[in-house]
């Protein structure tokens, strides 16, 4: 007999980690390297966050097992949270902590797509989407999106996809930055309520904004609607793996019957810790973040001319900068081979769009400014030394 993987598990693996193992050998050899490949926020978890896990060590709180949806006290904070940013009210038996937002995502298309049903994304996109929703058995629909769509869907893209049972959005989005102004988002969420067709909001990057919008919440729109979010990005707590999803009613039952096979329930130390993720100090580190995003990124739209990139898409929030190489790319083949040059020469690590963007994506790079402006500043000195040396 001939073992083998399944079918299912025939998904791309995530380019980034690549560069991240590469990033971790050439630093093991001694070298100094500028990460701005992975969407990690530098500052960490908020100090109350801390400290409160510490306690947690020596303290009386039982830490087994939670309630599958997580810890009563947390999402009662969340409700809160949604109160003060967005003038929802939530009932908290609809939020349901998850290991991380993608353990969200997981649950989340489990419960609301069967295999092969037609689920749209944008190209360029996040690529855990695609892969998840493939290994799940569904059909992936991908909608070009580009500068004159703002890199975002919309209702004209949709019509022209055919009938479909699911459409996943990000606002801010990854890799691009760009994000759903609010008429923008309720006419999705209203077109998707029409045509029968499950919206799924992904909201992680709220709060890293760069206007007057902290993010609009799709539950402002439509309750049907899957709302996905974490903990790992505005309040910077990547390896805590603690997201959550607000559940629409009807998904409620199957959503929590999944998470319980599944996992149980998210890590509980993080879910003790995250209380305190919601103090006047955890909100004042983490918007003290978002400003340090804010001037790294202002620091890299000053220098695009000097660096000769094209088609910047515009990046109202998360912490990335997405653009096309151009002729900056000379003779390498496409955006990883020129993306490892420039890792091996300069010691600065940049994600190559392939990842994002299966088809289009060989011209294109994400730069991460998640690790703060001054890193940012010294990389692109040797991103522009390096250009002008291989033009």
């Amino acid at each position: 007999m001939t073992w083998k993987p399944s079918a299912r598990s025939s998904v791309p693996p995530f380019a980034v980690m690549s560069v991240l193992q590469r990033v971790a050998e050439l630093r093991a050899a001694g070298r100094e390297v500028i990460s701005l490949c992975a969407g990690e926020p530098s500052q960490g978890a908020p100090s109350d966050v801390r400290r409160r896990a510490a306690d947690l060590m020596s303290g009386s709180i039982p830490l087994g097992y939670s309630e599958t949806f997580g810890i009563r006290a947390l999402r009662e904070e969340l409700a809160a949270h949604y109160r003060r940013w967005y003038g929802l009210d939530i009932d908290p038996a609809q939020i349901a902590l998850t290991t991380g937002s993608s353990g969200a995502f997981l649950m989340s298309f489990l419960a609301a797509f069967d295999p092969g049903d037609r689920v749209a994304l944008t190209r360029p996109g996040y690529p855990a989407y695609r892969n998840i929703l493939a290994s799940l058995g569904c059909e992936v629909v991908e909608l070009e999106c580009g500068h004159e769509q703002r890199f975002q869907p919309t209702v004209e893209l949709l019509e022209q996809a055919g009938p479909l049972a699911g459409l996943v959005v990000a606002s801010p989005a990854n890799p691009t930055g760009t994000m759903l102004a609010a008429d923008h988002l309720a006419e999705l969420a209203t077109w998707c309520s029409v045509a029968g067709v499950r919206l799924v909001s992904d909201e992680i990057y709220h709060g890293i904004t760069y206007g007057d919008s902290r993010g609009e919440c799709a539950w402002s729109h439509d309750r049907n609607a899957v709302v996905i979010s974490s903990f790992s990005k505005y309040w910077g707590m990547t390896g805590w793996r603690l997201g959550w999803a607000l559940v629409p009613e009807d998904l409620l039952a199957a959503f929590d019957a999944l998470a319980g096979n599944y996992a149980l329930c998210p890590p509980v130390p993080a879910q003790h810790a995250a209380i305190a993720a919601f103090t006047e100090s955890s909100y004042a580190e983490a918007e003290a973040a978002v400003e340090e995003f804010a001037a790294a990124r202002e620091l890299l739209l000053q220098r695009v001319d000097d660096l000769g990139w094209t088609d910047i898409a515009p990046a109202d929030g998360a912490f990335y900068v997405y653009a096309g190489l151009g002729k900056r790319l000379s003779d390498h083949l496409d955006s990883a081979a020129w993306c490892a040059d420039l890792l091996d020469t300069t010691g600065v690590a940049l994600t190559p769009g392939n990842d994002f963007d299966p088809i289009a994506g060989g011209n294109t790079v994400r730069v991460s400014l998640a690790a703060g402006a001054a890193a940012v500043e010294t990389a692109l000195e040797r991103i522009i030394a390096f250009q002008s040396r291989t033009a």
